[in-house]
């Protein structure tokens, strides 16, 4: 199936970038082989949440995380416009791919003692990549206002990393904050700068079956790692009794709930849905704003599953029940507000799901994780169920 790229003859003339015949532009090997620094993170990003589960441990991974997703997004978007299997865009993904790696591999101590290296090895990898851009973009070019732009906000955000780096932990977190929402937020106002004006999201334009495409790569990955954890858990458990094989069952089953929902009742339509738009550059933004919430809820789930492998005779306390509810209640709410961009409504089996799991909150205390898991899992496959039975056409009729 073939659809309108809406693109200027202009951009596709330049020899980086990618060429538009109409058709579904792939995702690119160097493009793969990029998102397995991102298992990683996100590991990192649910063992750090797992480890530090109380109001502060939960405010420095919503950080960190909206540094993951950031990183990533910002590379996405170059991988749409320019062709990554030109040797420049290669080599900038492979040299971004190394800056992606340190950062991960510093998350556990991001707010200790490596937060400079935390900060300068993103910072490097956002102003790096998008300088580079810039770089190989004529002043003319369409696409060069809006990555002089951008180089501003990510120059003006790295002054916040690398500060909040040199400083101690009450501190870099605000620092840390205004950075993150300096990268998040400008794109709402197209990257508007003194002197250099402002995007207009008719300008970005973008393949659309390539950003959905790497959407749904990012959420597998999430979702990958949910598994692994699981599995992790399982081969470190001596004694596989029955509660412990019904935990891996709730958790495996959970988290295929977590790929229906997604995969089975939209996905497919999302595609379309920005190529059809009229303003395909805000869609694909909006993809990119409701994917950051949500991978948030599957990180979340996964470190519920976790302390359900892990204990499941266990008592729930506070924190493990917040986990528990907040993890599904967040993907929910991130799978809402995606099928409201796809389909132009909000969908009631996904309001419905999230008022039951806010309802568990009145049982958790008398009850064990493993049940907690349990009745989790059977709000989600009653929502699953739901969905299944109004399916992607019904609601497209009823979004028109």
């Amino acid at each position: 199936m073939s659809y309108p790229m809406h693109e200027p003859a202009s951009v596709a003339r330049h020899p980086l970038l990618r060429h538009r015949d109409g058709h579904h532009a792939r995702v690119g090997y160097e493009e793969l082989f990029f998102d397995l620094v991102y298992v990683f993170a996100v590991t990192q990003l649910s063992h750090q949440l797992l480890h530090h589960l109380n109001p502060i441990g939960v405010a420095e991974a919503l950080v960190l995380w909206f540094a993951v997703w950031l990183g990533w997004q910002y590379t996405c978007w170059v991988t749409n416009w320019f062709d990554p299997e030109t040797p420049r865009i290669r080599g900038l993904l492979f040299v971004t791919m190394l800056l992606g790696l340190a950062m991960a591999a510093s998350i556990p101590q991001a707010f200790g003692e490596r937060g400079l290296l935390f900060a300068s090895s993103y910072a490097t990898m956002q102003v790096g990549r998008t300088a580079f851009v810039v770089l190989q973009l004529s002043f003319s070019h369409p696409l060069s206002p809006n990555y002089r732009r951008m180089l501003g906000w990510v120059c003006i955000a790295a002054v916040f990393w690398i500060a909040g780096g040199l400083l101690d932990h009450g501190a870099r977190i605000a620092w840390w904050s205004v950075a993150v929402l300096c990268e998040y937020v400008s794109p709402m106002f197209g990257f508007a700068l003194p002197g250099l004006g402002r995007s207009q999201t008719h300008d970005w334009t973008i393949e659309s079956g390539h950003l959905a495409e790497r959407c749904q790569l990012f959420v597998i990955v999430a979702l990958g790692e949910t598994l692994l954890a699981s599995g992790a858990a399982l081969a470190d458990t001596p004694t596989w009794d029955s509660a412990t094989l019904l935990a891996l069952l709730a958790t495996f089953i959970g988290t295929l709930a977590l790929w229906w929902l997604y995969f089975g009742t939209s996905s497919k339509d999302a595609t379309a849905a920005i190529a059809h738009s009229t303003d395909p550059g805000r869609m694909g933004a909006h993809f990119h704003y409701i994917h950051a919430i949500l991978v948030a809820g599957i990180i979340a789930s996964a470190v519920g599953n976790d302390l359900v492998m892990a204990h499941p005779h266990g008592r729930p306390d506070s924190a493990q029940t917040a986990i528990l509810i907040a993890g599904p209640a967040i993907y929910l709410l991130g799978s809402a507000v995606y099928k409201g961009v796809v389909y132009g409504m909000v969908p009631w089996s996904h309001v419905a799901g999230t008022v039951a799991l806010l309802a568990l909150l009145s049982v958790a205390r008398t009850t064990s994780l493993l049940a907690m898991g349990g009745l989790t899992l059977a709000i989600m496959l009653a929502v699953a169920g739901w969905e299944m039975r109004v399916g992607s056409h019904g609601r497209r009729a009823a979004g028109n």
